[in-house]
This record gives structure tokens, sequence and C-alpha cells, in this order.
């Protein structure tokens, strides 16, 4: 049984059937389907079809049921005889419709055909092109005609929207084509530059200068008044001397519904950056009702970061950074103070003055960000700024010595070895001084040992305690100081400065002027900050006389102090010292302090008498005169 839409030229009527398929109707291949229309039947009738794809015949073009004479498509094309009556409709490259159609007599059902498909290569006029030059894009595309109609929106290599649109008649929504983008170059029609910087501006990147400003104060003012001189640009970018573009991709653009955002691109980490993509009409209209760039509406972070060059990094070789900040002449924005070595600084925002912080990167702001507006608050200290961030983590300064100070106390050698073994794993470099006579002697000749700024000088009458790490940072964004830590007397249970670790600021007790000169306390006649934090325990009633001579002198200090400057916190520990005494040798302890009571009630607020308290040869003469006695100092 033959075809006559089919090419038997070369056809070799002479196959035959193996002698057990003689019953079989054979069926031969065309092309494209199993069955040609072909076929070897036997004479006697038959039950079972065996199809022979090995064996083909060439199909011939019967335009009867095509509707489509498109040049590109292969007509030879049939479907298969023992398939139910379809409408067969074919695609193009884009959708599975747009190609022709083969109608069987009396279908009605609709059935698509992947293969062949027809190379579609006209351009139709539904397209909406947006300006800007784009590349990479296939105008041939065309919808699936089976959809509703639909105003697609394709996107580029930025965003959903920006590219062409295809827009259907009758179509009123929207569908996004994400698969098929374009690459469109920049839509912005100009680069302003805001300088921070003094000198010429030697760019990299793909930017192309229309205007620039010097920043002022803060980013609002320095738009708007830059962008009233560019109204005739409907967008353009903002960008700043301090900001790497070498590869930023001057070609990004918002989506269509985000026209009147200001756009911003983060410098480093900060999100408040200095890089902007603005919709000029927009932002000068709706910069009228606002004092402040934060509060636009609507902001866009977009998440393309750009790279912000570091600060300039300025090494000081004091014990304040004060002194640097106000010798420095500000070019930058900010500029990075340090001690001993720089580190990775944050990126500050530069959008108005509050934001502006110093920014400590070490404890103690030993490494520190100053932004160039703090030098007009600073009078003594950083702290005179008042924007401040004290929220980065910041690194641990170096550790400072620590210096052990010993004398005639009976436990010095007990105390010594506890204070060597609980700073045995510890970084600090732990000296001693020994026998040195007078408080200022012995501090300065244990300030001279020490190869660190500041040490902490800890005295032998004292039992360190445990939890104590020596790792306070002093503060170098305020003028040098001493910083004293509490300590617990063990005979009458006060819990304040007096006999605790002091970290003293070595340049300080070095060049001190003679005791004549300062006041009756010598740590507090220099600036002095007092650190709630219970350095150490003072046993230093170990001895009838030592008892004596720690209370003798407190108390007379105190009365001093009170005499000066009355408190409730000096007026009390003169009432316990002088009332309140427990364990060894209590009674010595409430003489001494009663004892240093009258002293004071004698001598007056004579700092020369007063002194004299401080001096261990006086206090020893006096101490035998008093009680008739010859007193061993253990």
């Amino acid at each position: 049984m033959l075809d006559e839409h089919c090419d038997y030229s070369e056809f070799d009527f002479s196959w035959e059937p193996a002698p057990w398929e003689k019953d079989f109707r054979h069926a031969f291949a065309s092309q494209w389907q199993k069955d040609s229309g072909t076929y070897l039947i036997p004479k006697t009738g038959f039950t079972e079809t065996k199809y022979h794809n090995n064996v083909c015949v060439k199909r011939l073009i019967d335009m009867d049921c095509w509707d489509s004479t498109d040049v590109n498509f292969d007509y030879t094309w049939h479907p298969d005889p023992a398939e139910p009556a379809y409408i067969y409709q074919f695609g193009t490259q884009w959708q599975k419709t747009g190609g022709p159609r083969y109608e069987m007599p009396g279908a009605t059902d609709i059935k698509y055909v992947n293969t062949p498909r027809v190379t579609k290569t006209t351009v139709d006029d539904n397209w909406i092109i947006p300006t800007g030059e784009i590349t990479g894009f296939d105008y041939t595309w065309h919808p699936d005609v089976s959809e509703q109609p639909y105003i697609y929106q394709f996107g580029t290599q930025h965003q959903k929207t920006g590219g062409p649109q295809y827009v259907v008649r009758g179509a009123t929504d929207t569908k996004f084509i994400g698969e098929i983008t374009t690459r469109i170059k920049a839509v912005a029609s100009g680069t302003v530059l805001i300088k921070h910087l003094p000198g010429e501006y030697v760019h990299n990147g793909d930017i192309s200068i229309v205007s620039s400003t010097r920043f002022i104060s803060n980013y609002l003012d320095t738009l708007v008044r830059v962008l009233k001189k560019l109204t005739a640009h409907e967008y353009v970018w903002i960008i700043s001397d301090l900001c790497d573009y070498t590869d930023f991709d001057f070609s990004w653009h918002p989506e269509l519904w985000q026209h009147s955002m200001l756009h911003v691109f983060p410098s480093n980490e900060q999100e408040f950056g200095d890089t902007f993509f603005i919709h000029v009409e927009s932002f000068l209209e709706n910069a009228k009702n606002i004092k402040l760039l934060e509060w636009y509406s609507p902001l866009n972070f977009v998440p393309v970061s750009v790279q912000r060059s570091d600060p300039p990094q300025i090494q000081y070789h004091s014990d304040t950074v004060v002194d640097a900040v106000w010798s420095h002449n500000f070019q930058e924005p900010v500029v990075q103070f340090y001690r001993y070595q720089p580190e990775k600084p944050v990126t500050i925002s530069l959008w108005q003055e509050r934001l502006r912080t110093v920014v400590p990167l070490k404890k103690g702001g030993e490494s520190v960000l100053v932004p160039r507006d703090a030098k007009n608050y600073i009078k003594t200290q950083i702290y005179d700024y008042p924007y401040i961030d004290k929220s980065y983590k910041k690194i641990a300064s170096a550790p400072q010595d620590i210096v052990y100070i010993s004398y005639d106390e009976v436990d010095s050698e007990k105390n010594y070895k506890t204070l060597l073994n609980l700073t045995k794993d510890l970084p600090n470099t732990v000296h001693r001084v020994h026998g040195v006579t007078g408080m200022q002697q012995a501090l300065k000749e244990a300030s001279s040992k020490s190869k660190t700024p500041w040490s902490y000088h800890v005295f032998a009458k004292t039992e360190l305690n445990p939890d104590f790490k020596f790792d306070y940072s002093p503060d170098y964004m305020q003028i040098p100081k001493h910083y004293i830590f509490y300590a617990q007397n063990m005979s009458n249970d006060l819990v304040y400065g007096e006999m605790g670790v002091v970290l003293y600021n070595n340049k300080m007790v070095i060049e001190s002027p003679d005791y004549s000169e300062l006041g009756l306390d010598f740590t507090m006649s220099f600036p002095t900050e007092v650190v709630p934090e219970l350095s150490c325990f003072g046993r230093f009633a170990t001895s009838p006389y030592q008892a004596w001579r720690t209370a003798f002198r407190e108390t007379s200090k105190l009365a001093y102090f009170q005499s000066e400057s009355p408190s409730m916190d000096t007026k009390h520990r003169l009432h316990i010292w002088t009332t309140k005494a427990h364990g060894p040798h209590n009674d010595w302890v409430l003489n001494g302090a009663r004892d240093g009571m009258e002293f004071f009630n004698k001598t007056g607020p004579d700092l020369v008498k007063l002194k004299a308290a401080f001096d261990w040869n006086w206090l020893r003469n006096y101490f035998e005169s008093k009680y008739s006695v010859k007193q061993s100092t253990t």
C-alpha cells in the first residue's frame, strides 16, 4: 500500500519480511514519523503492525492541511497516521506558537510540536525602546499568542525593568521577562564630582564629569547647591574624590518605578555612602521639605559597594592624642592617629557632622579615627567633641608593666610571690623596687624601671586580688593621668583608693617636681581617675608600728581634704578609721587613726608641717616619742 505524498524513487521494493513475520502488517517510517503511510499487507489479512524505522520513505510536501507558506519551514512534515485528528501548532525559536499550523479535517484540539520550528527574522512594530545605548538584544522576540494580552517588560543587567517593552494591543497588565535581559549603557547624562580633598581629582573608571563642587558641612546642602545648576539633566551620578571607581559599572540604573528615589551606594561597609544616582527634578522637589539627607523619602540603599580610600595615618609619640590632633593640618575629612601601629579603620558616614564621629579603634583611643570637625571643639580632651562612637569592637591596648614596691613590710616576700604567681600567664612585665626611702623617690624609681608609658604600682602591704587582670587601658583621648584602683582595708572594711594599685603615668612621675612643690598626696597632685575595680586587700596591720603608721598617715591626709573640700565620703571614712578596727593589732590601728586626727588638729592646713607625716624617719621618731618605747619595725 503506497501513499501519493511519498517519493519511492529510492525505495527497495525487493524487501521481504522474515518468514515468521509474514502475517504482520509492515509499516515503513518517513523522515518525520515511524509511519509514512506505506505498508506491506499480507493477502490473508493482519492483526498486528510492525514498524520499520531502518527502512525509510521520503515524504513529499503536501500543502492541503497547512495554513502558512513561511519559506524557512520544512513542509514535508506530516502527522503520525495512527494519531487522532489534531490541529498541530508549530513554534519559533522564541515560543511554542508563531509558526505554521497543520489542521487535519475535523480537528478541534491543538497539539504543540517542538520540531521543526520556524526561525523568526522579522521585527514586529510592538516595541517601545528605552533611551540609552542598548546592546545584545534580539528584537525578533514575540509573545506566545495563546497568552492573554500583556505589556512584556524586559530587564537589563541590573534590574528587571529598564529594557525594551513589547506591547500587545489592548494590554494593561505587565509581565516581566526575567530570562531575557539586555545590556544597557548609562542612562545618566552626566557625573557630578564632590570634592573633599585639595588638589586636582585624577579619576579612574568610565567617568564624564559635567560639574564639581566642594563639600561643605553636609551632603544635603552640597547636593542641592550643585544640582540647581544642572536642571537640564534628567539623571546624574554623584561621585566623591574619596572613592575608587576603577571597577564600578556606571551603566547601573534603577527600576522604572524607582526613578524618584535617591539611590545611595555604600562606601565600603558604610551604608550612608558617598555615591548617588539621582533623578534631578524629583530630588530638588523633595529636598525642599527636609533638613537632613537621611530624611529623604524614598531612599534606596543599593547593595553595590564602592571602595573608599583609607584615611591618612598619623603616628604620635606622646601619652595623649590631643596634641597630635591639634598640630595636624587637616586636609582630609577623617584621619587615623595611632601610638604604636595603625589599625584597620571603619568607614565613617560623612553625611552630616553628627554622623562624622570620633571612633576609638583600640581601647583607650590609643588608635583613633578623628574627623576634621572635631578639631574646632577640642580644648583639653577628645571628649570635648560631642559625637563619639564607642560601639566599634575595639582591640585591646598594649599591656603596661607592673612594678612591685617594698620597703620594710612584714609580708612583702609573701605578697611578691603572690603577684608573680597571679601574673605568670599575663603579657605584662613585672619589675621590683625595694628599700628606697621616701614615697616619691620609690615611685620615681619604679616608673624609671618600666618600659611602657604607664605602669601598675603594687605596694607590699597589700595582697593582690586574684581577679585583678592588669588589663586596663589608659585613655589617650584625655590628658595623661594616673588611674587609682580600689583596695579593701582588712582592718576596718573600707573600700576605696587608699592602698590600691595605681596605674601611674611614668613621664609625670619621673618628671615630677620636689614633693615640697606638690600637694599633701603625691598621686592626687596630678590629674587622676578612680577606677571602681577591686585590685587588692590592704593587710597593713602586721606589727604595732606598721598598723599605727598607715592609719596615722591616712587620717591626717583625710582630715586635711575634709577641711579643704568637705564631702560625705571623706567624713564617713574618717569616722570609720577612728572608731572601727578588727583583726591583728586593731588597737594600734585606732591609735594611729586618732593620732593622725590629733596631728592635723594641731598643725591645721599647713602643708609643710603635714608633709612631715610622709617622712619615714619623722614618723618613727614621732611614734617612739609618743609611746615612750623603742619600736621594732616588725
